[in-house]
């Protein structure tokens, strides 16, 4: 199991937080220190959708120029800003079981744990 984000933000820090605090051990991605592969974000874009991995209500996605915002037309556009400013990825990604899970509520990692 690996979760993906960025340290600082604190919808990761909340995640990181229950897998801890429920004894689920997952590895950590950091997309800053890291990276991001272009082989990742198709596999995630795959069984998500690109429109579910882009975070367009982040301070990333507002800070793009209009030009920058609609050049995002598909999948392919998509994934080329991803890589180019990995900070506009949902936050975080869990990885369990060649399965993508996109942001986090307590909810939401109460069923698929099982808790």
């Amino acid at each position: 199991m690996k979760l993906y984000g960025i340290p600082n933000c604190s919808t990761v820090k909340q995640a990181r937080a229950w897998l801890a605090g429920h004894a689920h051990d997952a590895a950590f991605h950091d997309f800053r220190k890291q990276g991001v592969e272009a082989a990742w974000l198709r596999k995630v874009v795959a069984q998500t959708g690109w429109q579910a991995l882009l975070n367009t209500r982040g301070t990333t996605w507002r800070k793009l120029s209009d030009a920058e915002k609609a050049a995002v037309t598909d999948e392919t556009s998509a994934i080329t800003l991803m890589l180019a400013q990995p900070s506009v990825i949902k936050r975080p990604v869990l990885e369990r079981d060649d399965s993508y899970h996109l942001g986090f509520s307590e909810e939401s990692y109460q069923a698929l744990f099982g808790e």
